[in-house]
């Protein structure tokens, strides 16, 4: 036993050292971590010594709920509602034709192969895993509208893929299929999942009362995608999709629900726990290569490479089609279709896909994985105890679909997106966060114009005075970086050198502060314990700083 936990410290501080240090050359070299990691997990699965086999139920129920939670918190409610029909065509729509399609085309293309099998593996492969590609369009500064579509797809999709699975491994293993059955099933565990999700939700709301503690509140988040996700499962119904929609309710609501230290705290957390749940998982897909190319003697080569010439293609193939044929459906099909008067088509007030914006959507479509461990709970044999059909072609060809879509597109979409020049307006997203920070100094402004005026005995005028003198620098501050903005081209940025120059300033005087910190603390006027208090004074005082030019 000692042994074995040795082995494993050692693993899990192998696997840190590895994910820091493919951080550090993915942030050198612009490539993308998740393709570094991969390649990584590859190469260390033929090397001697222990490996890590893939749990699938470990995956699905201790590493999707965070990860899905806290894509969840980072989205937009909102941006998600008004792009709905996008996100619900792909994260159901598509799915579910890529499913039925690779289950088609293993029935008429591949030696014996089951339609349900088929299906099965098509289920797997059907969800895209947003996590490398939004890593990669957040970096090259892709539009917000497509950053909402990849989060909102990504969030919802395993919730379809995983119900047809389950219906797809029951029908190979004999239980029979029902079409009406598996709708309503579908319908069930995704109406279910919404309702367990809402109810988790709002059963963390009376702990605001923990706003005062950080730490406990803290602590409750990171409980609940856990909670949701067994309540779901629990009811029979999609914990997938009951954590999903925990994560965007309680996210939406937080400015409200929270504190502001639980939500520094909080955010701080979940980017930790983002950075190495991500990083392993990535290593994990790697480390599977061996496992997945084993028992596979019992195939001929033409077999596998129809099986893989399949399931690859209709995963690169069928995307950038649906997406184009539903962008360009008649306009009588589009339900309340508008437009800006520039010859715009929109529905809902929300403009049709472009051209580039389809072809980035469709390479944004990298599976993860998810895909693994859902081909991996296939079981081993039928319920008359044959081998499940076909159980390791099915495991070689999720493999390759997420080795294709994850390394091939994940290194080449950033130059993808460079090349179709399609990145968000900076300086209109800069404009906007800065007229919204005018309107709430002029807020505060009336307030306190108003607080004045009722003559509060235990408001001193001063302290009035005092807080009007602070914010009202900031108002003209931000009014003269609205000026600067105005005069923005080309979606840039425009830098100011007086404005550098005041950050470096602000940074050089907060330098001196620490110094003259840490001087006190050494000749003894200054214990640690103050220190530390006062260093996070000052370090919440330079997180306000931003990295570069006026935002």
């Amino acid at each position: 036993m000692q042994v074995h936990a040795e082995t494993a410290v050692l693993l899990v501080l192998g696997a840190v050292a590895v994910i820091v240090g493919v951080r550090w050359v993915a942030g050198r070299t612009g490539l993308p971590a998740a393709a570094l990691l991969t390649l990584a997990g590859i190469a260390y699965a033929y090397l001697p010594g222990p490996n890590v086999a893939l749990d699938p139920e470990l995956v699905l129920t201790l590493v999707l709920p965070p990860l899905l939670y806290s894509a969840a918190l980072d989205s937009s409610l909102l941006a998600i509602r008004r792009n709905l029909r996008t996100v619900v065509s792909l994260s159901v729509l598509l799915v579910t034709a890529t499913a039925l399609l690779i289950g088609v085309g293993f029935a008429l293309f591949v030696a014996g192969a089951t339609l349900a099998a088929g299906i099965a593996l098509g289920a797997a492969v059907a969800p895209p895993d947003p996590v490398a590609a939004l890593a990669v369009g957040r970096k090259v500064g892709l539009p917000p509208r497509l950053i909402t579509l990849i989060q909102g797809e990504g969030l919802l999709n395993d919730a379809t893929a995983l119900t047809i699975l389950s219906v797809a491994v029951a029908a190979a293993r004999g239980d029979g299929f029902s079409t009406p059955a598996a709708v309503l099933q579908f319908v069930v565990a995704a109406a279910g999942g919404v309702a367990a999700g809402v109810a988790v939700a709002y059963a963390v709301r009376p702990l605001r009362r923990l706003r005062s503690d950080p730490l406990s509140s803290n602590a409750v988040s990171l409980a609940t995608p856990f909670v949701a996700y067994l309540l779901g499962e629990s009811l029979h119904v999609s914990g997938v999709l009951a954590v999903v929609v925990a994560g965007l309710v309680i996210g939406h609501n937080n400015p409200s629900w929270a504190s502001g230290a639980s939500r520094l705290q909080t955010d701080a957390v979940w980017r930790l726990v983002d950075f190495l749940l991500e990083g392993i998982v990535f290593l994990l897909i790697g480390l599977q290569l061996p496992m997945v190319i084993r028992g596979l003697d019992q195939y001929d080569t033409s077999t596998i490479v129809t099986a893989a010439a399949v399931t690859v293609g209709v995963v690169l193939l069928l995307r950038p089609l649906w997406l184009w044929l539903t962008e360009h459906l008649p306009q009588a099909l589009h339900t309340r279709l508008g437009g800006h008067g520039d010859g715009t088509p929109e529905e809902d007030g929300v403009p049709r896909l472009t051209g580039r914006e389809i072809v980035v959507l469709s390479w944004a479509g990298t599976r993860g994985v998810i895909s693994l461990a859902a081909i991996f709970t296939l079981p081993l044999v039928t319920d008359t105890g044959e081998p499940f059909p076909d159980r390791n072609l099915l495991l070689l060809c999720a493999f390759l679909a997420v080795l294709v879509t994850l390394v091939g597109q994940g290194l080449t979409f950033a130059p993808l997106v460079r090349a179709l020049d399609l990145r968000a307006d900076q300086a209109d997203q800069a404009r906007l966060r800065n007229e919204a920070r005018a309107a709430s100094v002029e807020a505060a402004l009336v307030r306190l114009t108003e607080i004045e005026a009722q003559q509060h005995d235990d408001v001193d005028d001063q302290v009035i005075a005092g807080l009007r003198a602070q914010l009202t620098p900031r108002l003209n501050r931000y009014r003269r970086r609205l000026d600067l903005l105005q005069n923005a081209e080309g979606g840039e940025i425009p830098l100011s050198p007086q404005y550098e120059a005041a950050l470096r300033l602000r940074r050089e005087v907060l330098d001196a502060q620490r110094h003259e910190l840490l001087r006190w603390r050494e000749v003894g006027q200054l214990p640690d314990a103050g220190l530390r208090i006062l260093e996070r004074e000052l370090d919440h005082e330079e997180g306000l700083l931003p990295a570069r030019g006026p935002r």
